[in-house]
């Protein structure tokens, strides 16, 4: 019996995701991804919300919070002066995005996993779906999963006229070793998942597994997002911009991260967040950012074409639901194939189920983000917004789980 055929393109989290579930279930599979290499590096700090594990584990990775992350008992908020406004016992378990990757990289056979191949078009008819790519090669299936990312081509071929929403401010990331660290001011820090509440500022901070996934005191990684105002027209273009003066439109690699951009970030972090954050932010070894967008689809099956992940709905970081969203996604995908063998019917289950998903989980996100978004309003509006902040709040709902499912 011919086995069907699943062509992937994307192949991060999410999209090795779908991969391991459909080989489980007996498709042949292939992943297209248009990087080259191996992308562990990628990616920082990740929230384990539920969904996610229950995911990875039917996709065939024998994982827990425990062996995947690190378990922390509280969390607390800091003020802009580093002291202590707000705590609460909050069990949660915290991992990188590096190590989400290699669970799901490792258990997926290497020579269903092409690099460098960069879609083109997609081409399909009543009994399969062709991805064509940049260097001619023209591969078949049955259906075809768009799982690339923001910037999604997939998503493009069939909804063109959608382009995301840039919300007026950036989540500028980084990852420093504990052992640069100062100790004494991190004792605490270390075990606890924070965030600084700072005037006109926002930001998270957590510990992650280090560059070799250990999560031995001293062998850790220290992760930090600050959410920080920048005008769309005035101030992205610099944040976009490398070096040598090439602009990066659809967003730039860490490695062409200008140098005096991040010098003056580094500067500016000192100057309006607390003590702890500035000085992860001054010692941390890898510096990138995000523009903080919205993308909200109206479909998500085209035909023989489905879209997860970040290449149906962006979800701002605050929620922490990029990640377990996506494997979501592929989860809610082949649960549908499963109740029925028919692929148009299996594709109108699958998206009646997860557009309502996305939706909840984007204007959750677009629910957190007010504040930040006021930052580029009035005074009035930052006023407002300001008044409204209470740190218990803003640290008890960040990356917190709530029933997305709800209508």
């Amino acid at each position: 019996m011919t086995k069907a055929r699943v062509l992937i393109i994307g192949g991060s989290i999410a999209g090795l995701t779908a991969g391991n579930l459909f080989r489980r279930r007996g498709w042949d599979v292939q992943v297209f991804e248009r990087a080259t290499g191996d992308l562990e590096g990628r990616g920082a700090g990740i929230t384990i919300l539920p969904g996610l594990v229950e995911s990875f584990q039917a996709a065939g990775a024998d994982e827990t919070e425990e062996s995947l992350g690190i378990v922390l008992p509280e969390r607390i908020a800091l003020d802009r002066h580093g002291e202590i406004v707000a705590e609460r016992s909050f069990k949660q378990a915290m991992t990188s995005w590096g190590r989400l990757y290699e669970s799901m990289r490792s258990i997926f056979p290497a020579d269903r996993y092409h690099g460098g191949m960069t879609l083109d078009d997609i081409e399909q008819t009543d009994r399969e779906v062709t991805a064509v790519f940049r260097d001619g090669q023209r591969v078949s299936g049955d259906l075809l999963i768009g799982a690339d990312g923001l910037r999604s081509t997939v998503r493009a071929r069939f909804l063109a006229d959608l382009q995301p929403h840039y919300a007026g401010y950036v989540a500028w990331r980084c990852l420093t070793d504990e052992q640069a660290l100062d100790a004494s001011r991190f004792e605490r820090l270390m075990n606890c998942y924070t965030v600084c509440v700072a005037p006109g500022q926002q930001g998270i901070a957590y510990p992650v597994p280090g560059p070799d996934h250990s999560k031995q005191p001293g062998r850790r990684q220290y992760n930090v997002v600050w959410y920080h105002p920048v005008p769309e027209a005035e101030g992205l273009p610099r944040f976009l911009t490398d070096d040598s003066g090439n602009y990066h439109p659809n967003g730039i690699a860490p490695a062409l991260l200008s140098t005096r951009l991040r010098d003056e970030m580094i500067a500016t972090a000192g100057q309006v967040l607390a003590p702890q954050f500035a000085e992860a932010i001054r010692k941390a070894r890898t510096h990138f950012f995000q523009p903080i967008m919205d993308i909200e689809p109206p479909r998500m099956a085209f035909g023989r074409v489905a879209i997860i992940g970040d290449a149906a709905f962006a979800i701002r970081p605050h929620v922490a639901m990029g990640v377990p969203k996506g494997t979501g996604d592929a989860l809610a995908l082949v649960e549908a194939l499963d109740e029925t063998g028919e692929l148009t019917t299996a594709l109108q289950r699958f998206e009646a189920k997860r557009l309502p998903v996305g939706r909840n989980i984007v204007n959750r996100g677009r629910y957190l983000g007010t504040y930040m978004e006021a930052q580029l309003g009035t005074d009035a509006q930052r006023e407002a917004a300001e008044k409204a902040r209470v740190p218990m709040q803003v640290m008890t709902e960040t990356a917190a789980p709530f029933d997305y499912e709800a209508k």
